[in-house]
Formats: structure tokens, sequence, C-alpha cells
């Protein structure tokens, strides 16, 4: 849908593609800037040529050659963003929807047509994806389980095995490649949000489909709002018949956000994870912190558990701008317990290691000092009891110096059944 795809033989680095995929055939028009293509529908004087590729399109939802037909089809706006994420994720293609739940429901709905109803799921998932499997809102059965017991889970109806990692919020990791043998036939979906694949790209780890609430990382800015699936030609489409047919279409204005935002992705995320880490450090060090949980991939959310009344936390901040969601320029503090994960069961949310004194952060751009100071004078306002304080903190890559260990009551294990050690520090409180 007027573009081009990357022709060259020679492998590009991903800073280049994330600049240049989706955009490969500009010069050659023209232009300098990926168009906005805003139509909703197109002229078309050979009825019959259309009606053949519309039977095309019901056949087996291959994107329609030629001009395009109508904007719940495809658009060529979205079409270049959903080459560029093919491109950054290594799969056949990618298929964008209005949001990531969305994106995640197509999925669903993909394997249930199919009559592959129950999903294999590892907790912790973001609260709504966990929420949408366990009410079986689309008709969906799910078993709960961790890694180790996924390939005993499997049914011959299993349509679909879900993890998410690093785990929304406490950034459980699970060995990916370990997880994709054990799931056997039956696709592996990897929620690769908080990753991007700036740090991970799990379908060269045998993940057959990835996922990514796109309003986060990808569009980076905190102004749109989409979701999107990276995956081979065949599933992608299964989903676009879907997106047809429920009509959870991505705005034109929306890919282009996104496809701009993707540009920049690789200089964001290292420029944030830099913080992160940075952040994470100093945390672990602090006497009003009993836990930070920072994932060994990197990145830019840290999670951590303080003495005192994490809401006094929230309130305490100036700067950071307490809000949900994640991945913007900016940074963002919130309470899970409260707020992302509060549609999850209690009990399942504290199993999942998602305790009420947790705080999740997604951390922007700023300079990290001024970061420090608010997240100081907030943790000041908190009010708990102090363990007493760690010298000579480590770097957080240097999770074995600090005796990682996994999650109380946490499921979250690799999948060789070891724990997951996603928490880089976990000192005794004094009381």
């Amino acid at each position: 849908m007027g573009m081009d795809t990357n022709t060259g033989t020679a492998p590009r680095a991903l800073a280049t593609e994330a600049v240049h995929a989706g955009r490969d055939d500009l010069a050659r028009q023209g232009l300098h800037a990926p168009p906005i293509d805003l139509s909703t529908t197109y002229p078309s004087y050979d009825s019959r040529g259309e009606a053949a590729r519309i039977d095309a399109f019901a056949a087996t939802g291959t994107e329609p050659d030629g001009p395009p037909v109508y904007g719940r089809l495809g658009n060529p706006t979205v079409a270049r963003f959903e080459t560029a994420l093919a491109r950054l994720e290594g799969t056949e293609a990618a298929v964008a929807f209005a949001s990531g739940m969305a994106a995640l429901s197509a999925v669903l709905l993909v394997r249930a047509s199919m009559g592959l109803r129950h999903v294999v799921a590892v907790r912790p998932l973001y609260g709504c994806s966990d929420h949408l499997l366990t009410a079986g809102l689309l008709g969906s059965e799910v078993t709960w389980t961790d890694p180790a017991g996924v390939a005993d889970a499997l049914r011959p109806d299993t349509g679909l095995v879900l993890v998410e990692s690093p785990a929304n919020p406490t950034l459980a990791e699970v060995d990916l490649r370990a997880l994709a043998h054990a799931c056997g036939s039956v696709p592996l979906l990897v929620d690769n949000t908080f990753a991007t694949p700036v740090l991970q790209r799990p379908a060269e780890q045998g993940a057959r489909l990835v996922l990514h609430s796109a309003t986060k990382y990808l569009g980076g800015h905190g102004d749109v709002l989409a979701g999107v699936i990276a995956c081979d030609e065949e599933c992608a489409g299964r989903l676009r018949q879907v997106r047809f047919a429920t009509g959870g279409v991505l705005h034109p204005l929306a890919g282009y956000l996104l496809l701009r935002g993707l540009s920049t992705l690789p200089v964001r995320v290292r420029a944030a994870s830099a913080n992160a880490a940075e952040l994470a450090r100093r945390l672990a060090a602090d006497p009003r912190v009993t836990r930070v949980h920072y994932p060994r991939v990197g990145g830019a959310m840290v999670s951590f558990e303080v003495h005192g009344d994490p809401h006094e936390v929230i309130a305490g901040v100036r700067l950071i701008t307490p809000a949900v969601s994640l991945g913007s320029v900016d940074t963002l503090i919130q309470h899970p317990a409260s707020i992302s994960h509060r549609i999850v069961d209690a009990d399942d949310r504290r199993d999942a290691g998602v305790s009420d004194r947790l705080l999740r952060m997604s951390v922007g751009l700023e300079d990290v000092e001024d970061l420090w100071a608010d997240l100081d004078r907030s943790l000041l306002g908190a009010r708990g009891t102090a363990r007493p304080a760690t010298t000579n903190p480590q770097s957080p890559a240097e999770h074995d110096a600090y005796g990682a260990e996994a999650l109380p009551n946490s499921p979250a294990a690799d999948a060789t059944g070891s724990p997951s050690r996603a928490v880089i520090t976990s000192v005794p409180s004094s009381t």
C-alpha cells in the first residue's frame, strides 16, 4: 500500500531500520516526510477488479494489490508503520490495531475461530490482559502456570501460550527460547512492550507472535493510542480479517505518529534505560526502600517497594507525573495495586508478586539528578520505618552481587523451573 520494502541485500542495523523502514520509497516520490492519508474510501472505476481483490482478502487476509479499497481493510499510512515494526522485530508482517487490548483480542478471536479457545498464561501480565483472560470475555479459558509448568498445562484445544517478559509490573523475566521449546506446536505470544525490539526480539527466540501496546515506547510521547502484533504472514492475514470484521482499526494519524516515534526509538530507549539503571542503583541503597526490581535485559522501567506508605510517595512527586501508562519521554509513576492491576483479584495479584507497597516507575529523558531529587523528596513524605542503609551499592546490572532472589510467593520462574531473578536487591527490614 504505497511503500516499497527494503530490497538491498546487506542487512541494516536496528538504528538504521528505525529511521528508514517504511520510508524507503519516499525519495523516489520526491517526498521526505511520509504522507498522511486520511481517506476512508477510495474511488475505483474497475468494479470487477475491486471485487476480485475483496474476494482475495476474504479468502486469505492478504493485503489487496493495487489502490486501497476502504479504510477498514487497510490504510497506506498505517501500512508504513506496520512494515517498519515488522522489520524491527524481524518478522514477515505486522498488523496494527486501535489499542494493545484490541490487538490481543484479535489474536484470541483468531485462535477461537479455529476451535482453540484454551490459553496457557504466566502471571504477572498487564492487569487488563489478565482480566480479559480470567473473565473469559471472549469465550476463552485460561490456565495460569509458571514457565516450568507450561508443557504440562497444554491441551489439545490450547491455542496460545501468553507471557510478558519483562513482566508488568514486577519486571520478572523468563527464558523465552526455552519457553518456546516447551510450547511445541502451540504459538507463543510474547508481550514485548517493556523491552521493545531495541533490547529484545522474541521472534528470534522462537515466539510466533509479538505484542506491543504501541501507546508506550513505540509512540514514545504519550499522544497516541495503538497496538500491534508482529508475526508471520499467515497469521497476519487472519488478524487483518478479524480487524476488518470487528473494526478495531488504527487511525491514520496514529499510524503517522507511530512511524515518527520509531525513528527515535533506539535513542530514547537507551537514554531512558541509562537513567533507569542509575535510579535503580540509588533506590537499592536507600534505607526507605525494601526492594528494587530491575530486569537483566535492562530498559526504562523500575519497580520498587517502600517501607512507608506508597500513596504518600505518589502524592509527593512534583517533577515526576503520577499517571498510568508508560514509555513516554517524561517520567511516570503509579501504584499498580490501585491502578493498572486493580482489576486483578487481590490474592492473584499478591501471588504474582504485586504487593501493596509496590510502585512502578517509567523513567523518561529528564536529567537523572532532577529525577532523584524529586524521588528523594517524595520518599521523605512516606513516613515509613527505614531499614539500615546499604553501603557500596553495585550497578543494577550486577544482579549476583545483590544476591537476587525470586519475589515472595511469585510463580515467576524461568522455563527450567529456576526462580525469576528480576529483583536486584532484597534487604531485610529493620522492623
